[in-house]
């Protein structure tokens, strides 16, 4: 299918809109749209097929290390080679273009255990061209093949939509449209999105499935989407915390949906609710350089509107009978705690008190909870990775197996909250751990993931047959 100008215009208008621009869709909306890996049982041996695949890892010496996200992409090679297909690899390596996937191409032929070759300087971006040479080495490839395709962010059109607005788009459009159709002459018009954690605007997972004449999802992104992830939307308890006050978003958007009814917060979300019940309650609080406007550059700066929001939302979870706990006392940045912050102080993690109450609120939750009940944990409570901030964390981990021991499903959203159980418990402990942790907020919050709509949008374009 060729994609022109104008299309790529009206496609990339709806992706930049998110949920504005399907209001009524849901989650299980966009899964229901896509088609999954079976869907193409019937593409022949021989053909070309592009995976995007969730290659952004750091292999180490030997298989089992630093390697979780490739080896969550091996089945989905393993039906491509067993039915003959030429699968072209590609997708980034971190956020800096002079990344490569080097070994990570040498990873997956282990995995494998085949050759699987890396293509170097496979896009010319003045003339938007695709190299020959690259397209046929492609084309000369054996059947049941594995190509990788180096690091798409070494390209400038891989990150055009990474803060583009509608106004840009008449600008982006052509060499956009250029991009995907040239993807689809010259490496594969069949595509499978197989990276759960590719949550960004890159042009290889947004852009690229405009112009195939197919898509799907792999197989581990379908499961974790049909399985663990749809159990998250059923969640009566959740664990929030982070730096990035953008999350009130996500919480906003989970608590919408009517299954909540505990919300245990830390980090800088907390701080947002925290002023917020004060505020309600007649009991103002001070969170100290977190709400300086002089900071207002900083990634922990609370703005006025963002306790507005936090206001609405607790006054309108109150009504709902949902219960909003936060932290009742602080670690500041000379390793001290304080119940109560000074203009001058910055919090950097839970202290002993609101970890006691943590403790309390979980208890009274498992002694509530139905069969089935569902927790979500995400991210940690202070700058876990200095000794000085890690109590509130450690400590807190001991209870998702407590939750999992009195049955309660425990989920935890990955990144951070992943790294924190490794580090002071066990995967065991819970009930699953995602991989993608920015992909996880995405799904259970209020934008749609970039990739779905997408890979949605791809479906209804060829059933259409536009």
């Amino acid at each position: 299918m060729t994609i022109s100008p104008q299309q790529i215009s009206t496609w990339c208008e709806t992706l930049l809109a998110g949920r504005a621009a399907a209001p009524d869709l849901e989650l299980i909306d966009y899964l229901e749209a896509v088609p999954r890996l079976d869907s193409l049982s019937d593409v022949p041996e021989g053909t070309a097929v592009a995976v995007r695949g969730d290659v952004d890892a750091k292999p180490g010496a030997q298989i089992g290390e630093g390697d979780i996200r490739l080896r969550s992409m091996v089945d989905t090679l393993s039906y491509g080679r067993q039915r003959g297909w030429k699968q072209v690899v590609f997708g980034h390596i971190g956020r800096k273009p002079e990344g490569s996937l080097d070994k990570v191409a040498a990873r997956l032929g282990e995995l494998l255990e085949c050759d699987v070759p890396l293509l170097t300087d496979w896009l010319d971006e003045e003339s938007m061209t695709i190299s020959t040479k690259v397209a046929e080495q492609i084309a000369a490839a054996q059947p049941g093949a594995v190509l990788v395709l180096e690091n798409t962010r070494r390209y400038d059109v891989e990150r055009a939509l990474w803060k583009a607005t509608s106004a840009d788009l008449p600008q982006l459009s052509e060499r956009l449209s250029r991009f995907a159709n040239e993807f689809a002459e010259k490496i594969a018009r069949v595509y499978i999105h197989e990276a759960l954690s590719a949550g960004s605007m890159d042009a290889s997972s947004t852009i690229v499935p405009a112009a195939m004449d197919r898509v799907a999802m792999g197989q581990y992104e379908a499961s974790e989407f049909d399985g663990p992830m749809r159990r998250c939307l059923a969640t009566q308890l959740v664990v929030f915390s982070g730096l990035k006050i953008d999350k009130l978003d996500d919480l906003e958007e989970m608590i919408s949906r009517g299954t909540i009814r505990h919300v245990l917060a830390a980090g800088s979300l907390a701080m947002a609710l925290k002023k917020a019940i004060g505020e309600l309650d007649g009991k103002p609080c001070c969170l100290g350089l977190a709400e300086d406007p002089a900071h207002a550059d900083k990634p922990y700066y609370i703005p006025a509107d963002r306790i507005q929001q936090a206001k609405c939302m607790v006054e309108d979870g109150r009504a709902k009978g949902i219960e909003f706990v936060v932290p009742v006392d602080n670690v500041i940045e000379d390793g001290s705690v304080v119940d109560e912050l000074q203009p001058d102080q910055q919090q950097f993690d839970i202290g002993p008190k609101t970890s006691e109450l943590f403790e309390q609120r979980v208890g009274a939750f498992i002694d509530s909870a139905d069969a089935g009940a569902v927790a979500f944990h995400n991210g940690v409570f202070g700058m876990f990775e200095d000794p000085r901030f890690e109590a509130g964390t450690k400590r807190f981990v001991a209870q998702l197996k407590r939750m999992t021991e009195a049955g309660v499903e425990v989920y935890v959203g990955g990144g951070e909250g992943g790294k924190a159980l490794e580090k002071y418990g066990d995967a065991a402990w819970v009930t699953h751990v995602f991989t993608a942790g920015g992909t996880v907020l995405n799904a259970l919050g209020g934008d749609p993931v970039p990739y779905l709509a997408a890979l949605r949008a791809a479906v209804r374009q060829n059933t259409a047959g536009v």
